[in-house]
């Protein structure tokens, strides 16, 4: 059997053994039905399919949790494995460095990808059935939202990887992922909103922001979610931006996508070079 396969199998394993899945899948699940529940009121005066409003919801509170899951999942997982002596053993099999990393970030992209399905999944079907019956056309937005929240977890699990190949110490990566985490979902939005407010559109214009908003994964899996989608964007009070924008889909999900392939690659470059 191919060696990442192999590798990937045994992350999988002990994800679920250590019950990762599960926990995350509960998690999830808990406060999609949470939200649900709580935006129940606005849909039977305006006729607003529970799922939209979840939609809504999650996609503010996915950009939370979601970036948090992946880099706890990840911080660790090169320079933990050097702590305890375990990637010296592994690499003493026939095995390329590169085949260990691809291996552990599809299984960890995989554990995250079960319990955010699995969660998400369930508090949708939950909430359909208990407003009346399965509605398909609502599925697509949130569908993409599940999508779009794999997709953003990829992201960070790319960043935790990058930064568990570069320290030396597993404290010391657990201290920079939570800088990251800080500084990429609460800081930098922070940040842009009052250089804006200073700014008063005389120097950063709407492509400018734009591009300034693409330097942050948070920021794009936003725009995807809550202007991706006309019946979305309306009821998120953002039907005027999603008119306005000039990122299509195809642009973010490549914005996604370098997100999540450069800092890999990065964290393959270092870790290929460093000594054990």
């Amino acid at each position: 059997m191919n060696p990442t396969l192999i590798i990937i199998h045994k992350e999988i394993r002990d994800g679920l053994r250590n019950r990762w899945v599960l926990a995350v899948a509960i998690l999830l699940a808990m406060l999609a039905l949470t939200l649900g529940f709580l935006g129940s009121a606005p849909t039977g005066s305006v006729k607003v399919d529970p799922l939209t409003v979840t939609v809504v919801s999650l996609s503010s509170l996915s950009i939370f949790l979601v970036p948090l899951i992946a880099l706890l999942l990840s911080y660790d997982a090169i320079v933990g494995d050097i702590d305890r002596g375990t990637m010296a053993l592994l690499l003493s099999y026939p095995v390329a460095r590169w085949q260990v990393m691809a291996g552990k970030f599809c299984g960890h992209l995989t554990i995250l990808a079960l319990a955010t399905v699995a969660g998400y999944g369930t508090a949708g079907v939950a909430l359909q059935l208990l407003h009346g019956g399965l509605d398909p056309d609502s599925w697509v937005p949130f569908g993409l939202l599940i999508a779009a929240s794999i997709l953003l977890g990829a992201c960070f699990l790319s960043v935790g990887y990058l930064v568990s190949a570069l320290v030396r110490e597993r404290a010391t990566a657990a201290g920079i992922a939570i800088g990251v985490w800080l500084f990429l979902v609460v800081i930098f939005d922070t940040a842009v909103l009052g250089i804006l407010v200073v700014d008063q559109g005389r120097i950063i214009t709407a492509p400018l922001l734009n591009l300034i908003l693409l330097f942050n994964p948070t920021d794009v899996y936003r725009l995807l979610n809550l202007t991706g989608h006309e019946n979305i964007a309306m009821f998120a009070g953002m039907a005027g931006l999603s008119g306005q924008a000039t990122l299509s889909t195809g642009v973010l999900l490549l914005a996604l996508g370098l997100w999540i392939a450069l800092p890999l690659s990065l964290a393959a470059l270092v870790f290929n070079r460093r000594a054990l």
